[in-house]
């Protein structure tokens, strides 16, 4: 037994301070292996084979040609499959049916997986893969999202459908000021660096699973509940992901590679394409949005509506709820809000950074710049006036509000008050400026999480926790929260993540995820601090200490629990191509405290980026005909690079939850929120014309610049 002393003279706090990702060294140096990389003796190669057709039924496939190719080893369908269970709820509900794979002959969207060839080589398994001949029974399909689709219907999800208190069609008639408009945004594509990947093993009677995903215990128990397994018997690791954003939870590739292990008893890998990922990956549904806002002479809101109509599958059901921004941000005496769903022939839709508050903050943020300009209000000011001052649908207090700091900061530093306010005065050229701004709100909430603490002999420390960094730099801020807990410094942290031995947690999403492990982190490490201090002893094995937040989250009592911000943006549209080019952009956010400056620096401007790029760029096209996305890769499909990103800046002012230990909040995706529609207003500013559809193309600012009506 040894004594190890935990403390210095002074012990200078690390959270707040900026630190490097202690993984950075290994991922710049090829170091850290993703999941299509780490090696397995023996390890064979599965490739899926996408339906052509989209909506129908499988009649045959011809499998005996393909399994007399060179290094094929099986060809599972529907017809040799695993059984699986899709009776059970898990973490987020029941499973979507598309990782249930191989299960009955039926087609409903087009790229609907309907086998899988495994071989030697993944060449050899793609080459297969693609000779294998299906024959369907085609059915007419719907892939059409409209406002008054006969299908469209409420659907609650991570909340309820429909919200309502008052009279709306008074509160309206009685306002000097209204809007109502109709906003729409796309079909939006994850597409994270890393593509989708998953290698499945069988070791001494224990299903092992290395793999990119957001929550190894999600993963572990979804394959558990799905192949009828004891909990013990699946362990499921994911130590470096390089992207998510909602997409990479229980997908078909890891459902199909279990079960080719299953049959063939030896490691099997199936990774994505960037064209399958198109259709296994999730996407954000594209929503039609309805707002009506009345307000009266001094601009404080008496109606406000807010319906979006979105898609979801045939089969499963996912709504996006972009309403949900409006229950948060702003108050009137009639309140109505509504999330509808329209069932169609697609994939399933998913959980999209900022889900609801992205596409929802564009809607709400562009009508009330509307209001403003109606009202002859400053659109900050406007916004200032009608600050609720308790959850305009809850009633329930709010746990910090900093959203008018945020706009006074951003305000000054961005240089507003020397704004003209008339649009389309600005000139430079041909370039047409303009300047626009906008409200950001995303929920903080904190999860259920396990983790330990152990001190080694040596006198370092090791806190595993089954978190997953998914770009974030959550080993970095956990660290971080672990050496001020334990008053040592971060070089004596030694973090480990991913992997669903060291028991459950929550998934990286939601904003959630640091919030929930730096509970639970600083938790046990510091009641590993405190029995040290009380003089006891390390064995060789080290002392460890083990937390769980599950008592802690449920104590909390009820409020509103959000992040907030204020972006800003301004300009140039060139009148003779119709070509947007953002000048600088500016968010300032109250997101709680900050652990780690340089990674939430980071988040936030990424954020942002993705802000520019939903607002000019990012749209998926899908084809009536076939049903399918219209040039299904990082060629047809557009998102901003460098030479569309401008000067950029994000910031934060002094804020905090005074019922979170940590002091956190969540920013991995208020940095979303808010950005298109402080970039569309400031397009409007420019040129006179509101551009109520994303994203604001060139042939839509021709349009409108040959005098249309608004966009």
């Amino acid at each position: 037994m040894s004594t190890v002393t935990t403390t210095t003279s002074v012990h200078a706090p690390s959270v707040g301070t900026g630190h490097t990702r202690v993984e950075g060294r290994d991922k710049v140096t090829g170091a850290a292996r993703y999941a299509a990389e780490v090696p397995f003796a023996g390890l064979a190669h599965g490739w899926l084979v996408l339906s052509t057709i989209a909506r129908g039924r499988i009649r045959a496939l011809d499998t005996e040609p393909v399994l007399a190719m060179p290094g094929v080893l099986a060809v599972l369908d529907h017809r040799n499959a695993p059984h699986l269970n899709t009776d059970y709820a898990g973490l987020l509900g029941k499973p979507d049916p598309t990782c249930a794979v191989f299960q009955h002959d039926r087609v409903p969207h087009l790229g609907w997986p309907v086998a899988l060839v495994v071989a030697e080589t993944s060449e050899q398994a793609r080459e297969a893969a693609e000779a294998l001949v299906v024959h369907y029974e085609q059915q007419p399909h719907d892939v059409e999202l409209t406002s008054d689709h006969p299908g469209s219907h409420p659907l609650d999800g991570h909340m309820p459908a429909v919200t309502e208190k008052g009279d709306l069609d008074a509160g309206l008639a009685s306002s000097t000021f209204v809007v109502d408009a109709e906003y729409t945004t796309p079909e939006e594509h994850h597409n994270p660096m890393e593509p989708h990947a998953a290698t499945a093993r069988w070791d001494d009677g224990r299903l092992e699973v290395t793999d990119s995903n957001q929550g190894v215990t999600w993963v572990a128990g979804e394959l558990q509940n799905l192949f009828s397994l004891d909990p013990a018997s699946v362990r499921v690791r994911s130590e470096h992901v390089g992207g998510g954003f909602g997409s990479k939870g229980v997908r078909a590739h890891q459902v199909a590679a279990v079960m080719a292990a299953t049959v063939l008893r030896r490691p099997v890998r199936v990774a994505l394409t960037r064209r399958q990922m198109f259709t296994l990956a999730g996407h954000r549904s594209p929503t039609i949005q309805r707002v009506r806002i009345g307000a009266d002479a001094d601009g404080r809101l008496r109606a406000l509506e807010h319906r979006s109509v979105s898609r979801t599958s045939t089969f499963h059901e996912f709504v996006e709820p972009s309403t949900g921004a409006a229950r948060v941000m702003y108050d009137a005496d009639a309140h109505h809000t509504a999330n509808h769903v329209v069932p169609l022939d697609v994939p399933t839709p998913t959980w999209m950074r900022a889900p609801g508050e992205a596409p929802g903050s564009f809607a709400l943020e562009a009508a009330f710049d509307e209001l403003a300009e109606k009202c002859g209000i400053d659109p900050i000011e406007l916004r200032l006036r009608n600050e609720p001052e308790t959850g305009p649908v809850s009633g329930l207090p709010f746990a910090g509000r900093n959203l008018a700091a945020c706009f006074r900061e951003g305000a000054r530093r961005f240089g507003w008050a020397d704004r003209d306010s008339r649009p389309g005065v600005r000139r430079e050229g041909r370039w047409l400026l303009g300047t626009g701004t906008a409200a950001a709100s995303f929920p903080a909430g904190a999860a259920p999480s396990t983790a330990t603490a152990t001190a080694h002999p040596d006198g370092t420390f090791t806190i595993r926790i089954s978190a997953a960094d998914i770009g974030t730099g959550a080993r970095t801020a956990l660290a971080l929260i672990a050496a001020d807990a334990l008053q040592v410094a971060p070089e004596r942290i030694r973090m480990r993540i991913g992997d669903s031995d060291f028991g459950p947690a929550m998934i990286a999403g939601g904003s959630m995820g640091t919030r929930s492990w730096s509970w639970a982190v600083k938790a046990a490490a510091g009641e590993l601090r405190e029995r040290l201090a009380l003089g006891a002893g390390i064995p060789a094995q080290g002392l460890t200490v083990r937390s769980d937040t599950t008592e802690a989250v449920q104590a909390l009592g009820p409020a509103e629990r959000h992040s907030f911000g204020a972006q800003f943006a301004e300009v140039a549209v060139d009148v003779t191509t119709g070509e947007v080019r953002v000048r600088r952009m500016l968010g300032i956010f109250a997101a709680g405290r900050i652990v780690n400056p340089l990674t939430a620096r980071n988040q936030l401007l990424g954020g942002m980026v993705w802000g520019i790029s939903m607002a000019l760029h990012e749209e998926a096209a899908r084809d009536l005909a076939s049903g399918g996305v219209v040039g299904a890769d990082l060629a047809g499909y557009h998102v901003a690079t460098h030479a569309d990103v401008p000067r950029i800046e994000a910031d934060w002012i002094e804020d905090t939850d005074p019922d979170d230990p940590v002091g956190i909040k969540g920013l991995g995706e208020i940095g979303v929120v808010g950005a298109a529609a402080a970039v569309a207003n400031a397009v409007w500013h420019a040129t006179g014309v509101r551009h109520r559809s994303l994203p604001i193309r060139p042939d839509r600012v021709l349009t409108a610049a040959a005098g249309a009506p608004d966009a």
